[in-house]
């Protein structure tokens, strides 16, 4: 039986500083140290358990290209038990772990509303006539690429090889309604036609069908065998593969319709027909295609579109969820299942229609109006600016933010979900201690939290499950105990002493 889908979302932003020299780097740890000084941080990041050299094929993958983990940059734990940190040259929030699909579209929100309050911040303290800009897009023009990351679970119990063979059909389709549009192809190939506008942004960039790098021949099913849990039930499926949506609509739909076919996967009711020939091909002229028509050559020799897969996966999704006793979107799944039938439809009979839902509809639609209004060439560089203006976090000059598309999330919501973690993970712990005795805290990391309160050794709180440590667990811990020594009592044999972890 499938697992609950516990999953999230890391996004990197673009960063951009102007009227002064300032690295990437710099610019992004400033960012990222302007939030902390309201209290709702902490700078101390736990790398002991830090692995992104285990690969599910192999194990232990020393040769492996992956990027090394950088324990000096700015590396926060926030209150709402997100982690807000800088990744080579870009910063990045990575949501806390969600049990509902919804959770994760809200503090996805939420992080975006955090990247804005420390943008004004960080902008407040440079000297005049110099700007910081922060973009939620997946290039930089100039043939770079960031990721918007996506984390689930799924069981350990399902191989490898069937998950990574059957996902990839999902992956190399669901751009259709996933994709954030981008003007041009930053990297062709020779004997390619001419693109004037394409469905993704991060298509182009993807080298390998499996692997594990991330910044480096780029796979459409990323390899890393790092569950930050029970690695004897759980892997963590880490997908480098979509786009950063700016329509709340968009990321429900991606990560639900995910979340269900992997569930399906485990399930061993993923339809063995839709298996892709030539994936790396595929996930190119797919997002190529705006027209959808682009036929893909697939495992059996027959032919179809990305479209008309895409409506024999909610076929077969639809039948797997009306059969389920337990959902395990948490509740998420029936409203997954009817969005995704009706962008289908939509895309089959007026994709215009979706302009309120579909990022890379949307985007095109403002950026044809231009060309024709100004009588423009497909290639015209203020195309191309357009292009990045849609994904501007100051909302005041992004695009996004002045159209009029649909959204999920209360404002109200969204503000509580900057500082107050979910209840129903053990993201609450985390953030409850953050919020509690930030004092007290050494640090933290996705599976365990460390005190130091004064005695030789620091004390280490392991969280391997985390459905554990919610607010129903342990929410009266935080009404009741007095101190950290006073959790620490409580909490009994799950402390264990750190001090003489090598990772320390």
């Amino acid at each position: 039986m499938a697992t609950e889908k516990i999953c999230g979302i890391e996004t990197e932003y673009g960063i951009l500083v102007t009227g002064m020299e300032m690295t990437p780097m710099t610019a992004s740890s400033l960012l990222v140290n302007a939030y902390t000084d309201d209290g709702l941080s902490l700078r101390a990041w736990d790398f002991a358990h830090e692995r992104p050299d285990m690969d599910a094929r192999s194990g232990w993958n020393p040769a492996a290209e992956y990027p090394e983990v950088e324990m000096l940059m700015a590396n926060s734990v926030l209150s709402n038990g997100s982690r807000f940190y800088v990744d080579h040259a870009h910063p990045e929030i990575s949501t806390p772990e969600c049990r509902r699909i919804r959770d994760v579209v809200l503090y996805d929100r939420a992080s975006e509303e955090i990247i804005r309050h420390s943008l004004s911040r960080a902008n407040s303290r440079l000297p005049s006539g110099v700007e910081m800009r922060l973009y939620k897009n997946n290039s930089d023009g100039k043939g770079n690429s960031y990721g918007c990351h996506e984390n689930y679970l799924v069981s350990r119990d399902t191989p490898f090889g069937a998950l990574s063979t059957f996902i990839t059909t999902h992956f190399v389709t669901r751009q259709i309604f996933t994709g954030a549009g981008k003007v041009g192809v930053e990297q062709p190939r020779e004997g390619e036609p001419r693109v004037a506008y394409q469905i993704s942004q991060r298509a182009d960039f993807f080298e390998e069908p499996v692997g594990l790098e991330t910044t480096v021949r780029r796979p459409i099913v990323n390899t890393r065998d790092e569950p930050h849990c029970d690695p004897a039930q759980w892997r963590r499926l880490h997908v480098i593969v979509g786009d950063a949506n700016m329509s709340e609509v968009a990321t429900f739909l991606k990560l639900g319709s995910t979340a269900i076919v992997l569930s399906m996967i485990e399930d061993g009711v993923f339809p063995d027909s839709l298996v892709i020939h030539d994936p790396v091909t595929e996930i190119r002229r797919v997002s190529h295609d705006p027209s959808l028509q682009h036929q893909l050559h697939m495992g059996d020799g027959s032919y179809k579109t990305a479209l008309e897969i895409q409506v024999e996966l909610l076929q077969q999704a639809s039948k797997y969820v009306e059969d389920l006793d337990t959902d395990p979107l948490g509740g998420d799944s029936q409203e997954v299942i009817a969005l995704w039938g009706d962008v289908l439809s939509k895309l089959s009979t007026n994709p215009e229609s979706l302009a309120d839902i579909i990022d890379w509809i949307a985007k095109r639609r403002i950026i044809e109006a231009m060309r024709v209004r100004d009588d423009l060439s497909i290639d015209h560089p203020r195309l191309r600016a357009i292009d990045l203006q849609y994904h501007e976090m100051d909302a005041t000059r992004g695009l996004f933010s002045k159209l009029k598309c649909q959204t999920m999330c209360n404002p109200d919501d969204v503000t509580h979900a900057m500082s107050e973690p979910p209840v129903d993970t053990r993201a609450f712990f985390r953030g409850k201690c953050i919020s509690t005795w930030p004092q007290s805290v050494s640090s933290a990391n996705w599976d365990s939290v460390v005190f130091d309160v004064g005695e030789p050794t620091l004390q280490r709180i392991p969280m391997m499950d985390p459905l554990k440590g919610t607010q129903r667990h342990v929410g009266r811990l935080f009404d009741e105990c007095t101190s950290v020594s006073d959790l620490l009592r409580r909490l009994g044999d799950d402390v264990e002493q750190v001090i003489d972890d090598p990772g320390w």
